[in-house]
């Protein structure tokens, strides 16, 4: 009679890691579905800024050119042909390191409104530009 209780030392076991494995994934698709929900929330305590300090505007020097070549600053208007003098006379009065900004017609010829831009720079304003509507 042979021995029921002899052990083979020779068999291995099988491992049914399927369950683990099913296990894992039902986890992993939890974890991916919830992720994009969580909203992390974090206090933050900002710095006190001083109230005694106000932002101060720079005045802008703003010149308009219509389509009949008249010149707006301000309230005033000037003529395309005196326009140099009377800059000059104007330009004393300001800084010059104050903006000017220059709103031509699309009408005006390129040339016109570049001896406006040159009389501007030759005033001594160091901050010229040319505003489109693009």
């Amino acid at each position: 009679m042979e021995d029921i209780t002899k052990f083979n030392w020779d068999d291995k076991p099988d491992l049914n890691i399927t369950p683990l494995v099913d296990i894992m994934l039902v986890l992993l698709a939890i974890l991916m579905v919830t992720t994009p929900t969580i909203v992390y929330k974090e206090d933050i305590t900002l710095a006190k800024g001083s109230k005694t300090q106000k932002v101060v505007d720079e005045p802008i020097i703003e010149i308009r050119i219509d389509k009949n070549k008249n010149i707006y600053i301000k309230d005033s208007t000037y003529s395309y042909n005196n326009f140099a003098d009377s800059f000059n006379l104007l330009s004393s009065s300001y800084d010059k390191s104050t903006e000017v900004r220059i709103r031509a017609d699309k009408s005006i010829i390129y040339g016109d409104v570049i001896f406006v831009l040159k009389t501007i720079k030759e005033s001594g304003f160091l901050k010229v530009s040319l505003i489109t509507n693009g």
